[in-house]
């Protein structure tokens, strides 16, 4: 998996992680991206902030070499909106 892929997934799902705490199946997902960040693309640190049109992810390669990568937020919070308007997924709706 590219590196552009892997961030924008682990984004995805930090966000529905991040909106569901009780979704055991989102946070090892989460962790399952955050290993792959880690191990395949050798990332020390990555982290998440919001405005009001954006999600920019910083990261930082082993080394010391800081990024950072802007994403469309409501791209971004895409997974989110689809896991919430499924019934199958859910017993309550989560605002985002």
């Amino acid at each position: 998996m590219n590196l552009q892929d892997a961030v924008f997934n682990w984004l995805q799902i930090s966000i529905v992680a991040e909106a569901r705490p009780d979704d055991l199946a989102a946070s090892e997902t989460r962790d399952f991206f955050e290993t792959i960040l880690r191990e395949d693309h050798h990332l020390e640190r990555f982290v998440r902030m919001a405005d009001e049109g954006t999600y920019t992810v910083e990261y930082e390669e082993a080394g010391g070499v800081r990024h950072t990568k802007r994403f469309d937020r409501e791209l971004a919070e895409q997974l989110l909106t689809d896991i919430n308007s499924n019934p199958k997924y859910n017993n309550t709706m989560i605002d985002i």
